[in-house]
């Protein structure tokens, strides 16, 4: 959801609170206090009608990943660098879910990918960036921190908790356009259809070589993955829930 569209029902919490103050009415001052405690937490209510899980718990619904990932007390996780991937395909969708890594950690959400074998799916994905931005070198910073769209956008600012605390991401993608939620705040929006070069981002930034095709030649669906171990530091993943757009 885009930033001024938070800021526009933030706005009307308060301008109904305002309201219900100077009447003195106290059905209208309940009314709002409801109203402000929804804005509390912008992260979707993913028991509403319409949201499943990304991955069964049985695994059964995503492409084989050699039998390294596993459920471990509702926590999703492996030993390993190897991504998981649906096997469905999802366009326009919102994706919810909590994260929780070790000191030093690089891992990240893949969407629309098109290729999911081991390192095939970076340059034919976007890819948010999950890391522990507290363990990281300042000159590394600017495309690479939490919420980030790798190589590409910065987040607005740093969100991320540190090692050893859950983090909750949201991501809503819209044809070419992509929008990261991080702890309660839109800090990264994306619209792929402006990246026309492999080299060089809008803003003049360079892109890793890595990722050697452009946004704008990329799917705007595909499948949905979650990064393994990156080095020796783990990450956790819970409660992962999607809710695809008709």
């Amino acid at each position: 959801m885009p930033k001024r569209t938070l800021s526009f029902l933030a706005a009307l919490a308060f301008f109904a609170a305002g309201c219900a103050s100077d009447a003195g009415d106290a059905d209208h001052d309940a009314m709002a206090e409801s109203e402000t405690a929804e804005m509390a937490d912008p992260h979707p209510d993913t028991s509403e009608p319409g949201w499943t899980p990304l991955f069964n718990e049985d695994l059964s619904n995503a492409i084989d990943a050699g039998g390294v990932w596993a459920w471990e007390e509702d926590v999703l996780t492996t030993g390993v660098d190897q991504g998981l991937f649906t096997q469905a395909i999802y366009n326009d969708f919102v994706l919810d879910l909590e994260i929780m890594f070790d000191p030093g950690a690089n891992s990240g959400i893949i969407l629309h990918a098109t290729e999911t074998d081991t390192s095939a799916w970076i340059p034919y994905s976007i890819e948010v960036q999950i890391a522990d931005d507290y363990a990281m070198r300042d000159s590394a910073r600017h495309h690479q921190e939490s919420g980030a769209f790798y190589g590409h956008v910065p987040p607005s600012e740093q969100r991320i908790n540190p090692a050893g605390e859950w983090n909750r991401y949201t991501v809503t993608a819209i044809g070419d356009s992509l929008w990261v939620m991080l702890n309660g705040m839109e800090v990264s929006e994306i619209d792929m259809s402006e990246y026309h070069s492999a080299e060089t981002n809008p803003d003049g930034t360079s892109i890793p070589p890595w990722l050697s095709n452009p946004l704008a030649e990329l799917a705007t669906e595909g499948h949905i993955g979650i990064q393994g171990k990156h080095g020796e530091s783990g990450v956790w993943f819970r409660n992962l829930m999607i809710k695809p757009m008709e």
